[in-house]
C-alpha cells in the first residue's frame, strides 16, 4: 500500500530501491506519527472535517498503535512503503472508510517531518539527560582527586604540574560548550511544521495553532514552504550539537587510552573493564575507549553527510531527503550508546598516586620556582633566564611544594562555579 499509489504499479526494481531502508528506520518513529496523527484528529474535528463520534473511535485505534510501536511490536510489512502507509492501512481495516479521512489537510511530508521532529526533541531530552550524569560523574571525581597530582603537557612534552581534579573538571566544562548547542537546536527543533502539506499549505481552514499546542510546540513553523524546507536543516544542527558533544568524549577517550599505556601509567581499570589479546596473555586493552573514540569520530562526519546531501537542493521537497532519516537515527542511537558506556566504565577508574615524585618530572616545578623570584621581585625575564641558566648546567633542584595558585582553579570555588553554570544552561533547556 502506498498513500500516493498510481493506476499502473510501480514496477518492483523501483519499489524496493525508493523505500531503501525507510522501513527499519519507520519504526523508531512511528510512535511520533501516532502522537502527531492524534493531534490532526483532534484539529479535523475542531473544524468539523471529523464528527466528534468518528475522532474518538480514530484516536482510540491510535493509541493502541502507539504502544504497540513502543513495544517494538508493530512491524512495517514489505506490502507497506511505509509506517505512515501502515497505520493509515490499520485504522482503515479497522474503522472502515472512515480511517480514509485522517489525511485530509496534510501530506506525507509535513508527516515526517513532524514525526522527526517529536522524536528528535524526545531524543535530544534524553541524550542531555545522560550528558548530565557524565558531568555530575566527572565532578564528583574531580573533588574526590583535586589534590591527586599529575603531570600536564604540551607538545606531548612534560608541562607544568596539573591535577586529576583538573583533568576531571576540564571535561566537565567542555560539556557545558556542548549542552549551550544542545540547547540551540532543540529551539530549532521545538516548532510545528504539521499542516505544511507539502509545502504549500492546505485549502481547509486548518488551525496550525492548536495542533502546536497539542504537540507541545513552543512555536510552529509559520511559512509552510519554510517549514518543509527546514527537512535536512533540523538534522544537520542536530546532528552539529551532537558532533560537540562527540568530539569532548573523543578526546577525553583519547587521553584515557594515553594514560593507560605502560609509559604514563596515570590510570587504571579492573580486569572487567579490559579486553585481552588473543596470543599476548598480559595485554588489558582499552578497547572501550578505542570504540567511544572512533564512534564519536564517525559521529562528527554525519553533519557533513547531511551537508553534502541537501547542499545544492531548491526549495520545496525533493526525495534526496529520505535519506537524512538513516543518518540521524544512527548517530543518535551511537551518542546514547557512548554516553552510557562512558558512565558506566568511568566510575569505576583507578588513579595513581605519587605519580609527581618521579624524577623524570623535576622538570615540571621550574615554573614554580621561577614564579617565586618573580613574586620577591626579581623581573620575569630576569627570573626566567636565570632558570634557564640553572637547567642547562644541571643546577636546578625541583620545590615540590604544590601549594600553588596555578592549581586554585581546582579549588572548591572553582568547581562550584562549573556546577553552577551547568545548571543555568540545563534550566534553559527546559
Amino acid at each position: 500500500m502506498k498513500l500516493w499509489e498510481k493506476s499502473e504499479s510501480v514496477d518492483k526494481k523501483i519499489d524496493l530501491f525508493t523505500v531503501g531502508n525507510d522501513r527499519k528506520y519507520d519504526s523508531v518513529i512511528a510512535q511520533y506519527d501516532c502522537k502527531a496523527s492524534i493531534a490532526h484528529i483532534k484539529m479535523l474535528n475542531k473544524i468539523n472535517l471529523l464528527k466528534d463520534k468518528e475522532a474518538l473511535k480514530l484516536i482510540k485505534e491510535l493509541k493502541k498503535i502507539e504502544e504497540l510501536s513502543k513495544s517494538k511490536d508493530f512491524i512495517v510489512e514489505e506490502e507497506f512503503e511505509d509506517i505512515h502507509s501502515k497505520i493509515e492501512f490499520v485504522l482503515t481495516d479497522k474503522l472502515g472508510s472512515l480511517g480514509k479521512k485522517i489525511h485530509a489537510g496534510r501530506s506525507r511530508n509535513d508527516q515526517v517531518l513532524v514525526a522527526i521532529c517529536l522524536y528528535l526533541k524526545n531524543e535530544i531530552g534524553e541524550i542531555t539527560e545522560l550528558t548530565k550524569q557524565l558531568f555530575d560523574l566527572l565532578i564528583r571525581k574531580a573533588k574526590k582527586h583535586k589534590d591527586d597530582f599529575m603531570p600536564g603537557y604540551t607538545h606531548f612534552q612534560i608541562a607544568m604540574p596539573s591535577s586529576f581534579g583538573m583533568w576531571f573538571s576540564a571535561y566537565a566544562e567542555c560539556l557545558i560548550d556542548d549542552i549551550i548547542l544542545i540547547n540551540a537546536s532543540e529551539k530549532i527543533v521545538d516548532q510545528n511544521p504539521l499542516g505544511s502539506a507539502a509545502g504549500y499549505g492546505s485549502s481547509f481552514p486548518i488551525d496550525r495553532i492548536q495542533t502546536t499546542k497539542e504537540l507541545s510546540f513552543s512555536d510552529l513553523k509559520y511559512n509552510s514552504m519554510a517549514a518543509q524546507m527546514s527537512r535536512g536543516k533540523i538534522e544537520k544542527i542536530t546532528l552539529s550539537s551532537i558532533g560537540s558533544l562527540a568530539s569532548t568524549l573523543s578526546k577525553l577517550s583519547m587521553d584515557i587510552c594515553l594514560y593507560m599505556s605502560q609509559e604514563f601509567n596515570f590510570v587504571s581499570f579492573p580486569d572487567n573493564l579490559t579486553t585481552g589479546s588473543s596470543i599476548m596473555p598480559h595485554k588489558k586493552n582499552p578497547d572501550v575507549f578505542e570504540l567511544i573514540r572512533g564512534k564519536c569520530n564517525l559521529i562528527q562526519s554525519m553533519q557533513h553527510q547531511i551537508t553534502l546531501l541537501t547542499n545544492n537542493l531548491p526549495g520545496g521537497y525533493h526525495r534526496d531527503m529520505q535519506l537524512t532519516k538513516g543518518v540521524i537515527i544512527e548517530a543518535i542511537k551511537e551518542i546514547k550508546s557512548c554516553l552510557e558506556i562512558f558512565i558506566f566504565s568511568l566510575n569505576k577508574i583507578i588513579i595513581k598516586k605519587n605519580i609527581l615524585e618521579d624524577k623524570k618530572y623535576d622538570y615540571a616545578f621550574s615554573v614554580n620556582t621561577l614564579n617565586k623570584w618573580v613574586a620577591e621581585g626579581m623581573p620575569f625575564r630576569d627570573a626566567y633566564e636565570k632558570m634557564k641558566d640553572n637547567i642547562a648546567k644541571g643546577k636546578f633542584s625541583p620545590n615540590r611544594d604544590l601549594n600553588h595558585s596555578h592549581l586554585g582553579s581546582i579549588g572548591n570555588l572553582s568547581l562550584e562555579n562549573i556546577e553552577n553554570k551547568m545548571y543555568k544552561f540545563l534550566n534553559g533547556l527546559s
